[in-house]
């Protein structure tokens, strides 16, 4: 298994910045791509952005595109989440997640495609 620690949340004013971390470890060898979501109070958790492990793939929801980035350090066993121009409605605990096998098309955006998750850190951005 593979256990994520997120970190980086916070309250900032809508137009500001956040970077989020999400730190693996264990049976890290074995990941092929990682994943954040978000969950807001009320509403179903949702993709937001996921890279794959070697390389390669990045997807973003159009929701952040243009405004987010996500990027690995594969020495540090860390993936981040860069996000720009914050508006109110990202305003949601974000999780990080992991899966260990391929994956193609829509499994990509999919909660329940991913084997593991962190605790969550809350992002809250105020207008």
């Amino acid at each position: 298994q593979v256990q994520l620690v997120e970190s980086g949340g916070g309250l900032v004013q809508a137009g500001g910045s956040l970077r989020l971390s999400c730190a693996a470890s264990g049976r890290t060898f074995s990941t092929y791509a990682m994943g954040w979501f978000r969950q807001a109070p009320g509403k179903e958790r949702e993709f937001v952005a996921a890279i794959r492990w070697s390389g390669g793939n990045r997807l973003y929801a159009d929701s952040v595109t243009g405004r987010f980035t996500i990027y690995r350090d594969n020495s540090e066993n860390t993936v981040y989440l860069q996000m720009n121009s914050l508006k109110p409605e990202d305003t949601a605990v974000y999780y990080c997640a992991a899966r260990d096998r391929f994956m193609s098309g829509s499994t990509w955006f999919r909660a329940s495609s991913y084997d593991n998750w962190g605790q969550g850190t809350q992002v809250t951005v105020s207008s």
